[in-house]
Order: structure tokens, then C-alpha cells, then sequence
């Protein structure tokens, strides 16, 4: 593919870049997709290692969605290992289920308790109901006002310190809102009608979406290499160019941080492989009041049919990000970053060929399938009118 006959680039091969491309390829449109890793998937990238167990590189992802048209379109690059996510937390010596729930409640709390703390909770909010802890924060009956501190100090409190490196109280609301207290005894982390697990691994699953013969991939290479930004017009390779650019990537780094840096919050994921078949009840296990990491994840729990005799784990340290040093895991929102992005926007929207898509490039947290359908209309908005 030469550079003149492209329609499309899209900086980054995540699951936002490779989304949009194949979609950009399926509307008969020449795409070329920039990537400075040296592999496709971003943080959803996977390799099989030497036991034979599929290892998450850059953390746990597990595919959820309540999106039909998304779950349809992954499912003709991949087949699924339906696979039903749960998590344990470690609260006051025993392991109970992440979310908080009527079994976290009973693991808990005395029997003498129990059935009247469940009772004033149903019906209050219902039974089933997925209920944000600062919505149960703000109850005026006492003793479920008492069972929020309880929640808030045991689930939320120490694990947000750790995972953001502020006081929770100065974190957006939001994220907090993603672990809600659940009236009922599903213990599934998420109770989305689809869910799974590509059962050959995310990057076979992108590599099949990218083998496209309209799909160009161009790796270790930095977009921003090829593609210069000058009075509202994008250059490629020094010319002008009036085609579509998606960029995913960090969106101050896109304009050399004029404004100033955004911050973010990175992770340090250290593995350990040993000789057991199962070293973890669950796969995920949360550490909201122990030690300096968030969770310990065990990978075999994901697959189908995991070899047997060894297993690899992967403890979670959050930590600040530092370019150059470490990968931007998340973003922190406040008034002020709110702001310093809204800077950048500005400058991103006065080139009119120019779309930011993903969690780094438009700021903003994004679930897999959020962004894969962010990236799907996208693409649809722009070709197929």
C-alpha cells in the first residue's frame, strides 16, 4: 500500500484502532494502521507462554458487553470461551464476593444482623438492584447508613487510595460507581447478557479482525512520526493529506504537551510462575485493605482447558505514570484535567479530518465493548451516511 492511496490512518492498533479500521475497510475504504508496539491488541494484547496458559501482558480483561451489534461483530473473528467473571475480596480474613452482596453480607456480619439488614435493603432499593455506595452513603436510616461506612471503608475506601494515590473523596464519582452494592446473590462481577473470553486469545481475535487486504499495518513506528499538524491541516509523510485520521493514543502527547501535561496513573505488573494447579479460589482476588498491591490474578482460570501442574499469577502495584518509563493505564479525572482536556480538544477539533477515539485519546474511562462501539459509529458517522 502506498501512502497516496490511502483513505484512512488510524494511530494506535488497540481495540479502538483495529475496531474502527476494519470497520473503515469494510465501507471499501484504504486503511493504514500505525502502531509503536511491536504487537497489535494494546492492553487487551495476550501471548501463550511456555506452560501452555494464555497471559494477559498488561492485566485481567475479560469481554462484557450489553451491546448485540458489538458482541455479533466480535463474534466473526473469534469464538467465545463464555466465561462467567467472579471476584473475591479479602475483607477482615475471609474472602467474599467482589461486588458486595447478600453472600459478602452474610460472610460478614452476625446472624443476628443478617436478615434485618437485608430486609431494610430490598426494601428500600429492591431486590436485584445495583446500588452505587455513595447512593447508599446518603440513606437516611441508621443502620444502613452504618452498612455504607462499613462497605465504603472495607470495599472502596483503601483499594481506591491505593489504585488512584489521592483521597477517594477527590476522585470522580464515577469509578466508584462501576462497583455497586448488589441486592441479590449473583456473584458474577458483571451481569451483562454477553460475556466471555476469545477462546484463542485477544490478539488472534484483532489479528483476524486486521487481516483485511484494505488493512495496511504499520508496526514499531510512531504515528506521530508520519503525521504533522499545521494551521488545520494534517500532513502525512510531509504532504498534505484530506483522508480520515482516528487517533487513540494519548491526546497531549498528539500536540507535544503544548498546554501541559495530562496526568495518569499507570500500574506495575510483576508475574510469578510456579508449580501448582490452582494457587486462588477465584481468578481475580481483591486486597482492598492488605498489602501495597490492588489484586492477584491467576490467568489459567481463564481458559477452557488450562494445562495442569503449573500456574502464572500477576500481582497489580498502581502507581504514577512517567513517559518513557511506564505505560498510561488511567486516566484522572477532575475539574482541572477536565479543563487542560477540554484545551486540547479545542485544538483537535480545528482540524476537521482529525477524530479522537479511546480512552487516552478523548480522556475518559471506557470499557472494551464502550469503545469498540465509540469506534463502530465512528466509522459508520464518517462513510456510511
Amino acid at each position: 500500500m502506498v501512502l497516496d492511496s490511502i483513505d484512512v490512518v488510524v494511530i494506535g492498533a488497540g481495540a479502538a484502532g483495529i475496531t474502527a479500521a476494519r470497520q473503515a475497510a469494510e465501507c471499501g475504504k484504504r486503511v493504514l494502521v500505525i502502531e509503536k508496539r511491536s504487537h497489535i491488541g494494546g492492553h487487551c494484547y495476550d501471548r501463550l507462554d511456555e506452560n501452555g496458559i494464555y497471559i494477559h501482558q498488561y492485566g485481567p480483561h475479560i469481554f462484557h458487553t450489553k451491546n448485540r451489534r458489538v458482541w455479533d461483530f466480535l463474534s466473526r473473528f473469534t469464538e467465545w470461551h463464555y466465561y462467567q467473571h467472579r471476584v473475591l475480596g479479602l475483607i477482615d480474613g475471609r474472602l467474599v464476593p467482589i461486588p458486595f452482596n447478600l453472600h459478602s453480607l452474610e460472610a460478614l456480619f452476625p446472624k443476628s444482623r443478617q436478615a434485618g439488614l437485608e430486609r431494610k435493603l430490598i426494601d428500600t432499593f429492591g431486590f436485584g438492584s445495583r446500588v452505587p455506595i455513595r447512593t447508599l452513603k446518603a440513606s437516611d436510616d441508621d443502620e444502613l447508613k452504618e452498612l455504607s461506612e462499613f462497605i465504603y471503608e472495607k470495599v472502596f475506601l483503601h483499594y481506591t487510595a491505593k489504585q488512584w494515590g489521592v483521597d477517594p473523596e477527590a476522585v470522580d464519582p464515577s469509578v466508584s460507581d462501576r462497583v455497586p452494592v448488589v441486592l441479590s446473590r449473583d456473584d458474577r462481577y458483571f451481569a451483562d447478557p454477553f460475556q466471555g473470553i476469545p477462546r484463542a486469545g485477544y490478539t488472534a481475535m484483532f489479528s483476524a479482525m486486521a487481516d483485511h487486504p484494505s488493512i495496511h499495518l504499520l508496526l514499531q513506528c510512531d504515528g506521530r512520526d508520519l503525521i504533522r499538524l499545521e494551521a488545520g491541516t494534517i500532513f502525512l509523510e510531509g504532504r498534505p493529506f484530506s483522508g480520515e485520521v482516528i487517533y487513540t493514543g494519548p491526546v497531549d502527547e498528539l500536540f507535544a504537551s503544548c498546554e501541559g501535561p495530562l496526568p495518569y496513573r499507570s500500574l506495575d505488573i510483576r508475574f510469578e510462575a510456579m508449580d501448582v494447579d490452582r494457587y486462588q479460589e477465584a481468578a481475580v482476588v481483591n486486597y482492598p485493605n492488605n498489602y501495597d498491591f490492588t489484586r492477584i490474578t491467576e490467568f489459567k482460570q481463564f481458559q477452557l482447558s488450562p494445562p495442569l501442574g503449573r500456574s502464572v499469577v500477576c500481582r497489580e502495584y498502581p502507581c504514577g505514570y512517567e513517559k518513557g518509563r511506564n505505560n498510561p493505564y488511567y486516566v484522572i479525572k477532575n475539574g482541572d484535567t477536565e479543563a487542560l482536556f477540554g484545551r486540547y480538544k479545542a485544538l483537535a477539533d480545528g482540524y476537521s479530518n482529525l477524530h479522537l477515539l479511546g480512552r487516552l485519546a478523548e480522556y475518559r474511562y471506557y470499557d472494551m465493548d464502550k469503545v469498540m462501539e465509540s469506534a463502530l459509529g465512528l466509522v459508520s458517522s464518517l462513510f456510511m451516511r
